[in-house]
């Protein structure tokens, strides 16, 4: 019953470790919506940071840039994805903690893979299987590396990282483990489909 972008906002606002909340984007609509739930929408996002291939760390770096222009005293910059029904307020709490606690660049949510991939594989052309990494075919899953992956949730960046730019998967990162069942992206019909089942279980719907 409301925007995707209002759950992930009403969240930034509960978590009250932001002085300001604002969206980068270049829809008319979505500026709207944001700013009727709270949000600022100081500027409109370029056009050539609002395409399909825009990467994640030049559009923050222009928000943050953005900011330094006004003038603002930048202690960190988080970015938050507006496709993002699971984000709860201790995450976002711990992970501007775990930036501050150390001399980290970012911190960021992650979390383990469901199987373990050193032992995955993949089709071949003549429509069997192969594995990637065939020389982990006599080990035990239990014994491999635990393997991690971006859980999308939040990037808390000190704002020079961001102008930088810095890569985040690094080792100046610092992850923020958020629990697998409550991590689904959002690309297919399939991935929207499971966040509503999760979702009706995680609030009791």
């Amino acid at each position: 019953g409301k925007p995707m972008i209002a759950y992930p906002l009403a969240v930034l606002q509960q978590a009250n470790c932001f002085d300001r909340i604002l969206v980068s984007t270049d829809d008319d609509e979505i500026a709207a919506i944001a700013k009727e739930y709270g949000a600022e929408v100081p500027f409109m996002r370029p056009r050539e940071l609002a395409d399909d291939y825009a990467g994640t760390i030049p559009v923050i770096a222009h928000a943050t840039q953005w900011c330094i222009n006004q003038g603002m005293e930048l202690e960190a910059v988080c970015c938050v994805y507006a496709t993002n029904p699971f984000l709860q307020v201790d995450d976002i709490k711990q992970g501007l903690e775990k930036l501050q606690q150390g001399d980290w660049s970012y911190a960021f949510s992650v979390t383990e893979y469901a199987a373990p991939i050193f032992r995955a594989f993949q089709r071949t052309e003549a429509g069997g299987v192969e594995m990637f990494f065939p020389e982990n075919y006599h080990q035990r899953s239990q014994d491999l590396p635990k393997a991690l992956h971006d859980a999308a949730q939040f990037y808390w960046g000190r704002p020079g990282a961001w102008l930088s730019p810095k890569s985040l998967f690094a080792p100046w990162s610092a992850p923020v483990f958020i629990p697998r069942w409550r991590v689904q992206d959002l690309d297919t019909l399939d991935d929207w489909q499971r966040a509503e089942l999760l979702f009706k279980v995680i609030h009791d719907l």
